[in-house]
C-alpha cells in the first residue's frame, strides 16, 4: 500500500514538472498606431510607449501564434488606429499562417476594427 502511494506521489510530481518543462516563453510584441491626437491614451497599455512586449507561457509555437492573433483585437476604435503584433516563441521569431511577421494580417476582424478613427 505504501509503495502504491509513493508511486502515485512520484508520478504526480513527474507529470507536474514535465508540464512545466514543456511550456515555452511566448513574447507578444505590440506596436500601436494611434488615432490623431490620441497618442497618450493609445500608448497607455505600453506605459506611454508606442511599442512594448508582454510575456506569456505557451505549449508550442502554434499556441503562441494563436495568442498573437488574439492580441490584435481592438476595442478602442477611435483611439487606436492600427496594431502590428509580432511573436517570438522560445527566442525564435514565428510567423502567421500567411508567412507575415505581423499576426494582424490574418486577424479576421482587422477591417472592422482598424482604421476607424473617424468614428
Amino acid at each position: 500500500m505504501k509503495l502504491k502511494i509513493a508511486s502515485l506521489f512520484v508520478a504526480f510530481f513527474a507529470y507536474f514538472f514535465m508540464e512545466v518543462a514543456i511550456a515555452g516563453t511566448c513574447e507578444i510584441q505590440y506596436t500601436r498606431t494611434s488615432c490623431p491626437g490620441k497618442d497618450k491614451i493609445s500608448y497607455k497599455k505600453c506605459k506611454g510607449k508606442q511599442s512594448c512586449s508582454k510575456f506569456k507561457e505557451a505549449g508550442s509555437a502554434a499556441e503562441c501564434g494563436a495568442m498573437a492573433v488574439k492580441s490584435c483585437k481592438n476595442k478602442r476604435l477611435t483611439i487606436t488606429k492600427n496594431k502590428v503584433i509580432n511573436a517570438i516563441f522560445d527566442g525564435g521569431k514565428i510567423t502567421a499562417s500567411n508567412g507575415s511577421e505581423d499576426f494582424c494580417t490574418v486577424y479576421e476582424k482587422a477591417s472592422e476594427e482598424f482604421n476607424k478613427c473617424g468614428g
